[in-house]
């Protein structure tokens, strides 16, 4: 088994990061040839997602749809203000799992993996870990 972290810099209230390159990279140096690689997410107001990677509109777009689902200015009671992130974060969900064929992610063409910040700017973790099935 391997297991480590990824550090994700985020620089705006809501964003989604691209982190393929660097799961890639982490599952590059393991030499691991078949298995699964799980991704966790240990924050409240962030979440993780697999969607299309090849069009940044589709990443304004999910922010856009998801201020429209969850009302910002909704007078929630949860004292820190930021109950729509917490909320985002439950919809997206905290980890994410994938099948790891001859040392690389099975990714479809258009997929990538996201880290989706909903109360930045932040520097947070994404912690992997690789079960082996060679």
């Amino acid at each position: 088994m391997h297991k480590g972290s990824i550090t994700v810099p985020t620089t705006q209230h809501m964003h989604l990061v691209d982190i393929t390159s660097e799961v890639q990279q982490q599952i590059s140096k393991t030499g691991v040839e078949e298995g699964i690689c799980y991704l966790f997410n240990p924050h409240t107001t962030a979440g993780l997602t697999i969607n299309e990677g090849a069009d940044p509109d589709v990443r304004t777009d999910i922010i856009k749809g998801l201020r429209e689902i969850v009302p910002i200015d909704y007078p929630f009671k949860h004292m820190e203000g930021n109950s729509p992130s917490h909320i985002m974060a439950s919809l997206m969900g905290a980890s994410l799992t994938m099948m790891i064929t001859s040392n690389m992610l099975e990714l479809g063409t258009w997929q990538a993996i996201y880290f989706c910040e909903f109360d930045g700017p932040r520097t947070r973790k994404i912690h992997w870990k690789l079960l082996t099935t060679n």
